[in-house]
């Protein structure tokens, strides 16, 4: 099978809207996401938020990159923590994930379900798909938001099962496809 690429020169420009903080909310929205729990623990307490800017640095060492906004009421005791767990969630979640969400009272958040201590004393969620235990190795600032550069200490669950992701601002399961 073949095909011929037009060259760049004969590519017509497509028209682009300038990006306002609407507009980049709105493309957000068409990005889907994993929809985890993140929560620390120490010196500076417990605490916990709903996370979707979570990905994958690099697996020498294995690292995740975690997004926190420096607003959040979370943000203090996450730094001086120094440590968090990035647990992903299943569809059973949804009502946890919004919880964790919410203006709830931090010991409210926790009663709703069961944890476990991971190796650098940040709660793991008992029954995620997967926990990722990690202490906070870099950080940088990117406008409103700091980026956690997080080294894993431990992997807890590796449940099977569907995932939840938020997408076009709404909660979906993700599965494998099923044959039809």
């Amino acid at each position: 099978m073949s095909y011929e690429r037009a060259s760049m020169t004969e590519a017509q420009p497509i028209s682009t809207t300038a990006v306002t903080k609407e507009i980049f909310r709105e493309a957000m929205a068409r990005l889907g996401a994993a929809v985890h729990i993140v929560t620390s623990d120490g010196p500076a307490g417990r605490v916990g938020f709903t996370a979707s800017a979570v990905c994958s640095v690099t697996d020498s060492p294995p690292t995740l990159l975690v997004c926190l906004n420096r607003s959040a009421s979370v943000y203090a005791a996450v730094r001086a923590n120094g440590v968090l767990a990035v647990n992903t969630l299943a569809p059973e979640h949804r009502d946890l994930s919004q919880l964790f969400g919410g203006k709830t009272p931090i010991e409210e958040r926790f009663a709703a379900a069961r944890w476990k201590v991971g190796e650098t004393g940040a709660p793991l969620l008992e029954d995620a798909l997967v926990s990722f235990d990690c202490s906070i190795a870099q950080t940088f600032e990117v406008g409103s938001h700091t980026l956690l550069i997080c080294e894993i200490a431990g992997v807890a669950g590796l449940a099977r099962g569907d995932g939840l992701v938020y997408f076009n601002r709404a909660y979906h399961a993700l599965g494998p496809a099923t044959a039809g």
